[in-house]
């Protein structure tokens, strides 16, 4: 797989493709943020389709056990994804992602949750951690991940922003609680809007406009566009980062994804453009 394969909405240089090679022979492809590889702190990733063993709907790196693929097949899947990152497949820790926007602070103790270990929580769309070695986990199929970057406090966050997030302030909520748990000064934090649905393809009904029109009073013009008859198309990379810019994230700090999942649908899960028969993504992200 090369760069130049994804349709981009601009030409700018958001990421950088690499095919890591696992056990000799296995190419991964791997997207990863040229902003937050320059913070040279973080080991970080967001998958593609391609660099797995699971077949059909889930072809190749499916990261889901909910959806119905071998379960063998997943667990080779987040083997090869730790073997990228130079971490082990224990070392994980997943979100429970049900659309809200609770956060949670996870450690060592926590390593396993969710590949290796049984979730012993539910309704965690976030963490954060500021211990190295802890490989934060969240999943994707047309929403938006949040990679958060404390330069400063040496610690991270990821989070899971789709709409009822991204209209609730996920990022806010993040950067909140990596400030009680830190000390996170925004202004210190590299942040990233990563792969997911781009405005062109996101209609959504009148009922969640009307949710965007009044969180966003002063924004509505740069994140929706009415379409008629109770029809908009929705911006969910902008409205992440203003959410980002009035928490008080530097706008220099923030990458903002030019890679659509909808556009992209041979090389990354989409909900919409699959009508739901698909896998999940994984958005990763380490401190060194």
């Amino acid at each position: 797989m090369e760069y130049t394969d994804f349709k981009t909405k601009n030409d700018e240089k958001i990421f950088s493709l690499v095919n890591h090679r696992v056990d000799n022979d296995k190419l991964v492809p791997l997207l990863h943020f040229d902003k937050l590889e320059a913070t040279g702190m973080v080991k970080h990733c967001f998958t593609t389709r391609a660099g797995g063993v699971s077949e059909n709907i889930f072809s190749t790196m499916n990261l889901s056990f909910t959806r119905g693929d071998d379960k063998d097949s997943v667990m080779e899947n987040y083997r090869r994804i730790a073997s990228t990152l130079g971490e082990r497949i224990e070392s994980f820790v997943c979100s429970d992602q049900t659309h809200t926007t609770n956060v949670l602070r996870v450690g060592k103790e926590q390593c396993g949750i969710g590949v290796t270990r049984e979730k012993p929580y539910t309704d965690v769309d976030g963490l954060i951690t500021n211990e190295p070695g802890v490989v934060l986990a969240t999943f994707y199929a047309d929403c938006v991940p949040l990679y958060f970057v404390d330069t400063r406090n040496k610690a991270i966050g990821l989070s899971h922003s789709g709409w009822k997030g991204t209209v609730g302030r996920m990022g806010q909520a993040t950067l909140q609680l990596m400030a009680e748990e830190f000390g996170t000064n925004p202004t210190d934090v590299v942040a990233a809007i990563g792969p997911s649905i781009c405005q062109d393809c996101y209609e959504v009904s009148e009922d969640v406009a009307e949710q965007f029109a009044d969180e966003f009073r002063n924004h509505q013009d740069e994140i929706l566009i009415n379409k008629g008859k109770g029809k908009y198309l929705l911006d969910l990379w902008k409205a992440n980062e203003i959410v980002l810019t009035e928490a008080g994230v530097k706008k220099d700090n923030i990458a903002v994804t030019n890679i659509c999942t909808c556009c992209n649908p041979a090389l990354l899960f989409s909900h919409r453009a699959s009508q739901g028969k698909r896998g999940n993504l994984g958005a990763f992200m380490c401190l060194r």
